[in-house]
């Protein structure tokens, strides 16, 4: 694999540039990590963050499935991601 394509033939999948696909998944990841705080902190404090991580999946979710620009095929519960 050439180095042009490793860096964008994953994005080009989803139907992004590499710039793009990099401040959306960086984006995602910021949230994740967030919501991953707020939860260990319910697990301590169970009356702090009570929706905090379940709001963080939905939203994460409509935003990678629901608003892709030209995604590929739609996923279902039964779908396997790709590795």
């Amino acid at each position: 694999m050439n180095l042009s394509r490793a860096f964008t033939e994953h994005p080009a999948s989803v139907g992004e540039s590499y710039s793009r696909h990099c401040v959306c998944a960086f984006g995602f990841g910021a949230r994740m990590v967030m919501a991953g705080f707020a939860c260990m902190i319910h697990a301590m404090l169970p009356f702090l963050f009570v929706r905090t991580g379940s709001r963080a999946i939905a939203e994460l979710n409509e935003r990678m499935i629901a608003n892709r620009p030209a995604a590929p095929q739609a996923l279902t519960s039964t779908t396997r991601l790709p590795s």
